[in-house]
C-alpha cells in the first residue's frame, strides 16, 4: 500500500449550518432540481390558489434579501422568479411547479418601505392567510441577509410563523459578501436567537446564489422534506 493510500480521506468541507448530506443525496437533489420547472400563477386570494395536492415549500424574507435570486439559483434558471424594485409582483403569492411533484412558493416580501402601510398590510395578510390555510406546506424558508443578520422586521415575521405553528428554517443569503469567520458568527448568533422558538428548525443554512454556496445542501433539504418523507 502506497503512502498516499494510507492517508485518511479529508472530510468534506461544509458551510456553517449545512447538513451533513451524503454525496448520493446531494446528487439526487441536483438531478431532481434539474427537471422542468415553470411558473404556474400568481394568486391574490386564497380561493384562487392551486389545490393542496402537492407538497410545497415557501420562501419569505424582507424585500431585496435575494429571494428571487435564491429561487432561480435552486433551479439553475436566471429569470424564473423576477425581482423588481416595484412592489407589483410582491402583492401576489407566486407558485412554481418543479418536476410535477413539488411547488416552490414565493411569498410577498415584507418591510417594503415604498408602499403605504395599508397596501403592505393587505399583501402581508395574504401571506399570513396562506400560512394558516395550506396543510400541504412542508416548511417556510425565511431568508436573512448574512451581512445584516436578524432585524426587528424579521423577528416580527418569525412571531407570525410561531403563531401559525408553521415549521420554518433560517437561510442566510449573500454569504459570499462577508468573510468566512463573519459567516460563522452570524450563523451562531442566529442559531442562538431562534433556540427558544418552537416552530423554528434549529439548523441555520448559509448560502450564496451568486457563487452557489450552500445551494446543494438546500436542495437536499427540500428533497428530504418533500420527496423522501
Amino acid at each position: 500500500m502506497s503512502d498516499e493510500q494510507k492517508l485518511p480521506k479529508e472530510p468534506p468541507v461544509l458551510l456553517p449550518g449545512a447538513a451533513d448530506f451524503t454525496e448520493e443525496q446531494i446528487e439526487t437533489a441536483r438531478v431532481f432540481f434539474a427537471q422542468p420547472v415553470s411558473f404556474i400563477m400568481g394568486a391574490v386570494r386564497m380561493d384562487a390558489m392551486p389545490p393542496s395536492d402537492l407538497p410545497e415549500v415557501a420562501f419569505a424574507g424582507r424585500s431585496n434579501v435575494g429571494k428571487s435570486s435564491l429561487i432561480n439559483g435552486l433551479v439553475n434558471q436566471k429569470y424564473l422568479a423576477r425581482a423588481s424594485n416595484e412592489p407589483g409582483r410582491t402583492r401576489e403569492i407566486n407558485f412554481f411547479l418543479l418536476a410535477e411533484k413539488v411547488r416552490l412558493v414565493d411569498l410577498p416580501g415584507y418591510g417594503f418601505a415604498r408602499v403605504s402601510r395599508s397596501v403592505a398590510d393587505k399583501f402581508q395578510d395574504l401571506g399570513r392567510a396562506y400560512l394558516r390555510g395550506r396543510p400541504n406546506l412542508k416548511r417556510v424558508y425565511v431568508l436573512i441577509d448574512a451581512r445584516h443578520g436578524l432585524k426587528k422586521v424579521d423577528l416580527e415575521a418569525l412571531d407570525a410563523l410561531d403563531v401559525a405553528a408553521v415549521s420554518y428554517q433560517i437561510v442566510l443569503t449573500k454569504a459570499d459578501k462577508i468573510k468566512p469567520a463573519e459567516v460563522d458568527k452570524v450563523v451562531a448568533e442566529t442559531t442562538k436567537a431562534i433556540a427558544k422558538r418552537a416552530a423554528a428548525f434549529p439548523r441555520v443554512l448559509a448560502t450564496s446564489s451568486e457563487k452557489g454556496l450552500g445551494m446543494p445542501e438546500l436542495r437536499a433539504e427540500i428533497v428530504r422534506l418533500c420527496i423522501d418523507e
